[in-house]
């Protein structure tokens, strides 16, 4: 037998402990510097924090190496959980500090490191659910063109973000011309009569101290008082700093803030990674509120996104028909939820799911239509 006629070795799928610091971190760090779509939320520096300091339930990192090189091809963190309102099914951990479920999936991995990852995510249930997938990104096509398993898409919905080069800057015309145009500038003039204003944005070793002076701002708002502040409880905090902290020692952290004088009055929290923006958390000063300090620090992310050197696109991470940031983030970005299913259990399963995420969707869909008329009353 001549050494041509060795058939590779199969992808290996494996579960791992990502809080385990036996974990060689290097070949995780590397797959997430090697992957077709980044996913920030998906490495180390961020997943580990979170779950240190956030999560109870049992989340596994799901990975499927080279059998020969042992080079990570696909990975990202999976439990169990509920779909929607009831039906339960191992799940990609995309979560709403992180609602973005891109497996992180290197160049080389062909469809059968993809069907070695559905399968074995799936496991004796049949059944993966991939929530918040962007669908225009290339890992969304290599998953949704596998044989494997069944796919279904469901549960599909577009939130605001914004693109680069001419598109991008025809979306900055688009949102900030005509009446909006002098509005904001007429607003942003009031706004200094105190002092003088200031745009900043804060990157590298400057970034912690910026962070403390956002978890200020938005624990003085409405999040404060409700007690959903990131610094409102001790994990949250603990878990936002760590994982900030660690970004930002790679550059993947800015910080926009506006200022009146020496006074902070609006900050927005952006993860970079490779190009793409996701923004994180905003807060502003409800003082000044009349003068949308929000909008204004979140037209100017814009400007320094479509600034920033081989920036390549940005998605706002909010829900979708967001008040604010819709008019001003034209782009859309389209996600769903993609259900990997194995034979007729699995298939069965995944109707069940998506009739349980659609069941939810529509329950949201009517508690806002109730706080809408509740707030016109």
């Amino acid at each position: 037998m001549t050494r041509d006629s060795i058939a590779p070795p199969e992808p290996e799928f494996c579960f791992f402990d990502p809080l385990n610091e036996d974990l060689p971190p290097g070949v995780w760090r590397q797959l997430c510097n090697d992957a077709l779509d980044p996913n920030p939320f998906f490495s180390p520096a961020f997943l580990c924090p979170y779950l240190r300091h956030m999560e109870h339930r049992p989340v596994r990192l799901a990975v499927v190496r080279d059998g020969r090189t042992g080079v990570w091809l696909m990975a990202a963190p999976v439990g169990r959980r509920r779909l929607g309102l009831t039906f339960a099914a191992a799940t990609v951990w995309a979560t709403d500090y992180s609602p973005l479920g891109t497996p992180l999936m290197h160049p080389q991995a062909g469809p059968d490191a993809v069907a070695a990852f559905l399968k074995g995510a799936a496991g004796s249930g049949a059944l993966l659910a991939i929530p918040y997938l962007p669908l225009a990104s290339q890992t969304a096509s290599h998953l949704c063109g596998t044989n494997a398993v069944r796919i279904t898409v469901t549960a599909q919905e577009k939130r605001s973000g914004h693109d680069a080069g001419p598109k991008g800057q025809e979306q900055l015309q688009a949102a900030f011309s005509g009446k909006r145009r002098k509005e904001m500038r007429r607003l942003l003039r009031r706004l200094g009569d105190e002092h003088e204003l200031s745009f900043e944005s804060l990157t590298g070793q400057a970034v912690p101290a910026a962070f403390d002076a956002f978890l200020r701002l938005e624990a003085s708002g409405w999040k404060g008082r409700s007690g959903t502040a990131l610094s409102s409880r001790p994990q949250t905090e603990a878990f936002s700093r760590s994982a900030i902290a660690n970004l930002a020692a790679g550059d993947g952290v800015r910080i926009d803030q506006l200022k009146v004088g020496d006074t902070l009055v609006a900050a927005l929290v952006l993860i970079q990674d490779r190009g793409r923006v996701f923004s994180w958390k905003i807060a502003f000063d409800e003082n000044r509120a009349r003068f949308s300090p929000g909008a204004q620090i979140t037209l100017h992310a814009l400007r320094e996104n479509l600034d920033m050197p081989g920036f390549k696109g940005a998605d706002s991470l909010a829900v979708p028909g967001h008040s604010m940031i819709e008019p001003l983030w034209r782009g859309r970005v389209e996600t769903a939820t993609l259900l990997a299913s194995l034979g007729t259990v699995g298939h069965l399963k995944a109707v069940l799911g998506d009739a349980d995420l659609n069941a939810k969707r529509a329950l949201r869909r009517s508690l806002r239509a109730v706080k809408k008329r509740l707030g016109r009353a």
